[in-house]
């Protein structure tokens, strides 16, 4: 994708598009002229969406569903292909966050995250990328991209947040297979993988959508002190949503792989790597801010703070 004017007319799809960065690359998508396909599992956030797209001149295409159902992404598939033919741009951005002890962690815990986090980009993947690859191979003009929402919990792994480090480590490394794949078959599709820090995203509330079946039950204190963690992160970040969708919009123009948020939290990254190459034990991840993870360890142990 040369530049941003080659968008106009091409099509996007986009999960997790009623709130955050969904919500936020809808937008940036919507004013340069694209046709969309907004999906979501809130339907108030997608009905406010899709009038925000609409007033904006969009063609939309709406569409409810839970990205974890293999099926519900196969009709998401049907429908776009029916509306707009093969996307240019797809978005797996679906995400929930959870946390707490490792071990503490529910079955149905296991099975939430997992299932929106890693299945739902699974299924992003299986359904739209031979629709993509059709369409590149009748059309020597034509050119996809696909982005996965991982996170930097990808790259790292931040105590009492396993479930979620999981999850995402899975989106890394199935993105940038997937890289690797499509580069062998065709220079007209490709992929990235958008990892960001805390970003206010709404992600730390993602429990207001967790279905009935997999409902949590009462928060140990691990998971309660994440969640005030995650909280607090979250709310104070710096980089906005908005700003992000933007990074991947220019990644997109650059064909860019990597998308960080936040490139000063690649020094715990390089810490981990150097940790792996020297088969060294893992080092806290709180090294540049060890007050953290002083914190961490003293409410965990129910000893009072310093």
């Amino acid at each position: 994708m040369e530049s941003m004017d080659t968008l106009r007319g091409k099509t996007a799809v986009l999960t997790g598009a009623g709130s955050g960065l969904g919500l936020e690359c809808a937008r940036i998508a919507a004013r340069l002229g694209m046709q969309l396909v907004l999906a979501d599992v809130q339907p108030d956030a997608l009905q406010a969406a899709t009038a925000e797209m609409q007033a904006l001149g969009a063609e939309v295409l709406s569409f409810q569903l839970d990205v974890s159902k293999a099926s519900a992404v196969d009709a998401l598939g049907q429908a776009t292909l029916e509306r707009f033919g093969a996307p240019h741009f797809v978005f797996n951005n679906a995400g929930v966050g959870a946390g707490g002890l490792v071990w503490e962690n529910s079955a149905a815990d296991w099975e939430w995250v997992l299932g929106v986090n890693l299945m739902g980009v699974v299924h992003g993947v299986r359904v739209f990328t031979p629709m993509m690859l059709q369409a590149a191979q009748h059309d020597p003009a034509y050119r996809g991209h696909i982005v996965n929402t991982a996170s930097m919990a990808g790259l790292l792994n931040l105590p009492n947040m396993g479930v979620y480090n999981v999850s995402k480590h899975a989106v890394v490394a199935l993105s940038e297979t997937l890289y690797q794949d499509l580069a062998l078959v065709t220079d007209q599709v490709s992929a990235s993988v958008l990892c960001p820090y805390f970003v206010p995203t709404g992600i730390h509330q993602s429990q207001r959508n967790r279905p009935a079946e997999l409902a949590a039950g009462t928060a140990t204190r691990s998971q309660r002190i994440s969640q005030a963690m995650v909280n607090s992160a979250v709310d104070a970040g710096k980089v906005t949503a908005a700003e992000v969708a933007q990074k991947v919009f220019d990644a997109l123009r650059d064909r860019q792989f990597y998308i960080y948020s936040h490139p000063q939290a690649l020094a715990a990254v390089q810490t981990r790597m150097d940790d792996l190459l020297q088969a060294r034990n893992p080092s806290s991840p709180f090294a540049q801010k060890p007050s953290l993870g002083e914190d961490l360890r003293r409410a965990l142990r129910g000893e009072p703070k310093a």
